[in-house]
């Protein structure tokens, strides 16, 4: 439990390590506490200074020698807090460079770009965007092809993904393949197959189609291509699919 949270603080497990010696070694040369986790001096003593910085580890010189000691861990709150400052600076640095980084990603809009995504990490990645693009677009709706074999892979990565949807007042229209397949607001639904599945989850969202399959060992994969014309394309085919079942 310690060690799993302070992980979640951010400590790798060496700072880990030499932290819990400092708070029951209590006050130690750098050479005693070395030895006691049993990791060279140099790293010892680099470890030492990245805790020191969070006000988590003092020293003090006597007998010309430097000794060690961890701070109480009360003080682990202030180095959160620390940490909080640190990353709202950082989000405020990132939004002064914005204008330019899209400036950049702007310039090569004219060509298809292709992105590729494994992992539940990805897919969800994947879904979050279909989410934020079609936010952005005039009647924030997007169109699916859905695949009863994917399904509970994208509910298991995404489990609050419709919520979110219809909280953002985001639409979608779905042509199922294989059963299921429940209605939560804000979808239409028709199947071109109820008895067998396809192998892959297709949407078509704000200028972008996304391709979602499992490989042999039912680990997910999708790949993102973003190309004006071709979306435009699918989604006239999607339309005049729509419009004969």
């Amino acid at each position: 439990m310690i060690e799993s949270t302070l992980k979640k603080f951010g400590f790798h497990d060496k700072e880990i390590i030499v932290y819990l010696a400092l708070l029951k070694l209590g006050s130690a040369p750098i050479r005693a506490i070395a030895e006691t986790v049993n990791i060279n001096r140099t790293t010892t003593h680099g470890i030492l200074r990245s805790l020191s910085e969070y006000g988590l580890v003092s020293f003090v010189d006597k007998e010309k020698r430097r000794y060690f000691a961890a701070e109480p861990p009360e003080h682990l709150l202030g180095a959160l807090k620390m940490k909080q400052n640190d990353l709202e600076q950082t989000r405020s640095d990132i939004e002064k460079i914005l204008p330019d980084l899209k400036s950049l990603y702007e310039k090569s809009e004219g060509k298809p770009k292709v992105r590729y995504f494994s992992g539940d990490s990805g897919i969800r990645t994947i879904l979050q965007d279909v989410l934020d693009a079609t936010q952005s677009t005039p009647n924030k709706q997007y169109y699916v092809y859905s695949s009863s074999t994917i399904r509970n892979t994208l509910v298991r990565v995404f489990p609050e993904y419709n919520d979110e949807r219809i909280k953002r007042g985001v639409k979608v229209q779905s042509i199922s393949i294989g059963s299921g397949g429940i209605l939560r607001g804000l979808d239409e639904r028709k199947w071109l197959s109820k008895e067998e599945s396809g192998p892959t989850y297709t949407l078509i969202y704000a200028g972008k189609i996304a391709l979602i399959s499992l490989d042999e060992s039912i680990e997910p994969h999708g790949v993102v291509m973003e190309d004006a014309n071709t979306y435009k394309t699918q989604v006239m085919i999607f339309q005049h699919l729509w419009e004969k079942l």
